[in-house]
């Protein structure tokens, strides 16, 4: 109860504030250490999330843990094939490849021309207005793979287009632009692909900062698209997802090994199939800003370790220089309790105001960065920021730390007898 009449005590805080005004460079300088250890630790874990959500802002509507592979070129001769020779990719593999790799949770055969596939662009004409763009050939579920949005009114590929291979086709914002009036409604209109007429029935909202769409992209059904261009069973390459708890590295390694079975490749050949594996970049990118975060966190923590032990040395030099003043309260009745009390809270409130001073500061420097890097879209950075409750964790540490290094002085001040205070010049 003592302790806490102490703390409202307006001499208590007189005393406190005039121990500091009689060492104001020294306590400067001290709180600025520990306002640096905040400030590192604010800004370091701010930056880290900052990278942490970009990146989730551009793949925000793609499957974390998803993965394309596609066939490139032998490089080991196997089984009477000589080096240098294609695999293709086969609708059939599918069915196969879901057997062999349970964890597959989605896999999605895709085909296209103009773009990272080859092939020419799609000739698309409409009235007078025409141009060349990317044509894919797909299949529903690619949308629980990557999330497509679509216009009001429109809608994406569905099963009776595959059954039926209709001629629909979903077409990018750039691709309405340049094929249509603002102001026309292009759902139910037709447009020429490769001298075929297709029907529009969706348009794509295109997504800023994607790393895979374009705002010209054409979406046709899968079997649409093998009978227009006579690809037979060839697929260009598979887009998989796997599930949550998977290992997607190891999901990875087990379906390129059954395709090179399947296809009659050596097991060593790590060149006939490439891949780009989505989950694992996902996983590098948060365990760095995880490295990040534990970086801040060791270096703050650090810095604030070496900034509190500062106050605990201004505060036993202050009570050394306040020898006499400490025996005479003594010697007109301050229990030890509550000399040490006062010593002890002059110490938690230079860690908490240096920490706070941090904590803004930080927030200050964070503030800055994101409006620097608002509308970034060559680099997947934005809102950097620090969870609230990491805030509330640093500043409980440094009021314990506080508490723990202002003992020191306590005691220091405690030990003073009275007489031997008051004898001293």
């Amino acid at each position: 109860m003592n302790s806490f009449k102490i703390i409202f005590d307006r001499d208590t805080w007189q005393e406190i504030f005039g121990s500091i005004q009689k060492n104001k460079v020294r306590t400067i300088i001290t709180i600025i250490g520990v306002l640096w250890g905040i400030f590192i630790y604010i800004t370091l874990s701010g930056a880290a999330k900052g990278l942490d959500n970009g990146f989730e802002r551009a793949f925000e509507n793609v499957a974390m843990n998803s993965l394309f592979v596609w066939a490139q070129s032998t490089s080991v001769p196997y089984d009477g094939f000589k080096i240098g020779r294609r695999p293709t990719l086969k609708i059939q593999d599918v069915d196969l490849l879901r057997k062999r790799v349970p964890e597959i949770k989605y896999i999605v055969p895709r085909n296209s021309r103009g773009s990272f596939s080859g092939g020419s662009p799609a000739n698309i004409v409409r009235g007078t207005n025409s141009g060349n763009y990317a044509i894919y050939g797909d299949f529903p579920e690619f949308r629980k793979i990557s999330t497509q949005q679509i216009y009001d009114g429109g809608r994406f590929i569905n099963e009776e287009d595959i059954k039926n291979n209709r001629k629909v086709c979903v077409i990018g914002e750039r691709t309405f632009t340049d094929l249509f009036e603002s102001n026309e409604n292009a759902i139910g209109e037709y447009i020429r692909i490769d001298n075929v007429y297709f029907k529009v029935i969706g348009i794509l909202v295109f997504r800023q900062g994607s790393p895979f769409d374009s705002d010209s992209d054409v979406f046709i059904p899968f079997t649409t698209f093998k009978t227009l261009y006579n690809t037979g069973d060839e697929v260009g390459w598979f887009n998989i997802a796997a599930y949550e708890n998977a290992d997607v590295i190891k999901v990875e390694e087990d379906i390129k090994q059954t395709l090179k079975m399947i296809h009659r490749v050596s097991p060593i050949d790590k060149r006939a199939f490439g891949s780009f594996n989505l989950g694992e970049v996902f996983n590098n990118i948060i365990g760095f800003a995880r490295g990040m975060t534990f970086l801040s966190l060791i270096v703050g923590i650090a810095t604030i370790i070496a900034g509190v032990i500062g106050i605990g040395n201004i505060l036993l030099i202050s009570v050394k220089e306040r020898t006499r003043e400490l025996g005479v309260r003594r010697a007109l009745g301050a229990t030890p309790g509550e000399v040490r009390a006062q010593i002890i809270l002059e110490s938690v409130f230079l860690t908490v105001v240096a920490g706070i001073l941090g904590i803004i500061l930080g927030a200050f420097v964070l503030a800055t960065i994101n409006y620097f890097t608002v509308d970034l879209k060559d680099f997947p950075y934005t809102n950097p920021t620090v969870p609230i409750s990491f805030v509330i964790g640093a500043l409980l540490i440094m009021v314990t730390l506080g508490t723990l290094i202002g003992l020191i002085p306590a005691q220091r001040a405690v030990s003073i007898k009275p007489i031997d205070a008051l004898r001293e010049e």
